[in-house]
């Protein structure tokens, strides 16, 4: 390995590091946000999109923590944006399922992805209410809480569980289509609202595989870097980058094709023979 590939390969490891430990310490903010979420304001961006203080608050903790260690990244959040180029960015949703939040239901997270050249290098997803912290680093695979995970073998669809996520920006009639779709097959659909935790969940074997016909890149880069690295198939990344997002899939490799020609949303190629043993792994 050259020296140059060395000096990359440490700066991914030391931001590895950072982002285990600020998704913990953003995860105590949550959570204490949770238990007193009563006397929070509660507002509206539109339809069915909640931002709570909590929101706020851990995004300008995230921000704050990154800007100090790190002040040559970039960073994009889904309550402040941000300006990127892509080549060094974190992308963040500070609190994902936040109906669930501001409602008591404990299903929501923090996501936190760093991307470098385009490409997801870091993924972490912390649910601070059940304390499980799912994390993955390109190459090395994915773990939950240091214990390594996989996708389901699940191989039927008399026997999947697939979720479905929804989203305003796609008409009511394109969910729905796809939804009778994966029930022909005879697939269980279910959705808990929160995208983000939906792919830590096929990847860690919890489900078969996550839909949507439109996500943000701040609820799925992380996920789909965790899917990828705990042996599932996934979408490639939205195709107008990180600031517009779109279709997202990831879903275990026994049902991938079919899943893929239900929801319409393309499967991203094997790239390396790396890719295609973990594939079958």
């Amino acid at each position: 390995m050259s020296q140059a590939a060395k000096s990359a390969d440490k700066q991914i490891i030391d931001r590895a590091e950072l982002c285990l430990s600020i998704a913990q310490s953003a995860g105590r903010i949550a959570l204490d946000g949770f238990r007193r979420r009563e006397s929070e304001e509660i507002a509206m961006k539109g339809s069915q999109d909640f931002l709570t203080e909590t929101d706020a608050a851990v995004e300008a903790h995230l921000k704050a923590r990154l800007a100090e260690a790190l002040p040559e990244d970039e960073f994009l959040g889904e309550e402040t944006g941000g300006a990127v180029s892509g080549r060094s960015v974190w992308v963040v949703d500070p609190i994902d399922g936040t109906a669930n939040f501001a409602r008591g239901i404990p299903h929501f997270c923090i996501s936190i992805a760093y991307v470098r050249d385009g490409i997801t290098e870091i993924g972490a997803i912390y649910a601070p209410a059940t304390k499980e912290l799912w994390f993955a680093r390109r190459g090395a695979g994915a773990t939950c809480n240091d214990r390594p995970i996989h996708v389901a073998g699940t191989r039927s669809f008399s026997a999947a569980c697939l979720e479905l996520g929804w989203s305003n920006r796609r008409p009511q009639k394109d969910y729905l289509t796809v939804m009778n779709r994966l029930l022909d097959y005879g697939a269980n659909v279910r959705r808990a609202a929160s995208g983000a935790l939906g792919l830590a969940y096929v990847a860690d074997g919890r489900s078969d595989g996550y839909a949507e016909l439109h996500m943000n890149a701040w609820d799925c880069l992380a996920g789909l870097l965790l899917v990828e690295e705990a042996g599932g198939r996934v979408s490639d990344l939205p195709a107008d980058g990180l600031g517009q997002g779109g279709p997202v899939l990831a879903v275990v490799p026994a049902l991938a094709s079919e899943v893929s020609a239900a929801t319409g949303i393309p499967l991203a190629s094997l790239s390396n023979e790396t890719d295609r043993a973990r594939m079958i792994a």
